[in-house]
């Protein structure tokens, strides 16, 4: 990642907003320097990001795959309900390949449709998930256990908008909804088997992993 790149991811107004604390008067990716330490130190070989408003997580991520130089891989599932940018194929590969990157596939479905896709079947373990789809308590349920049993057994799950409630007329006035992410974490915070940890920068994201996981091999076997 070079202060150039940064320089030309910040240049998009919609790639600075969304709640992820990016600041252009101080060249800052915000949360996005999180996403991108994460993928670096944990070098994970598959990445599964849903939801998107115009790729800032994707590419931030699919920049680290490419920095950490294993050919690891991005699958990006957006149904492009908001507007029509995810619509076009074309389109979606020119705008990921204006920031270098060739590792990103985007599907233009919702999870729920995804997971009954040949690619879904296929798909390669992963070790980090990022949810930032429909911002209910229900689907960030389901996008999470959709791909539970295809985490690696020390994988990272991020969800975004988590840490509290916040209205959201992304889809329209008709459309207008509540997030409700924050409830889900609570959930999860019930489950002795996993670890939690919020960063409450702007919109705020939960960082999950299994509680295996963040023990060394020696304790494991003491366990």
């Amino acid at each position: 990642m070079s202060l150039d790149w940064i320089a030309a991811i910040l240049a998009e107004k919609d790639l600075c907003r969304m709640g992820h604390g990016q600041r252009t008067e101080d060249q800052n990716l915000g949360l996005g320097w999180l996403y991108y330490a994460l993928a670096r130190i944990a070098r994970p070989e598959h990445v599964v990001c849903i939801g998107s408003w115009r790729g800032f997580v994707p590419i931030v991520l699919g920049r680290a795959l490419r920095d950490n130089g294993q050919g690891a891989k991005l699958t990006f599932i957006d149904p492009s309900l908001a507007d029509d940018f995810w619509t076009d194929s074309q389109r979606t590969r020119q705008w990921f390949a204006s920031f270098g990157l060739d590792n990103i596939e985007h599907h233009q479905l919702t999870t729920q449709q995804f997971v009954q896709s040949q690619a879904y079947r296929s798909l390669a373990p992963v070790g980090m998930l990022f949810v930032d789809g429909y911002h209910s308590q229900e689907q960030a349920r389901f996008d999470h256990e959709a791909f539970a049993e295809r985490l690696t057994d020390d994988a990272f799950v991020l969800f975004h908008d988590s840490i509290r409630p916040k209205s959201s007329g992304i889809y329209g006035e008709k459309g207008r909804y509540t997030h409700s992410v924050h409830l889900y974490m609570d959930e999860l915070r019930e489950r002795p088997d996993l670890q939690l940890m919020d960063f409450a920068t702007d919109s705020g994201v939960t960082l999950v992993r299994s509680v295996q996981s963040a023990l060394s091999p020696s304790l494991r076997e003491v366990r």
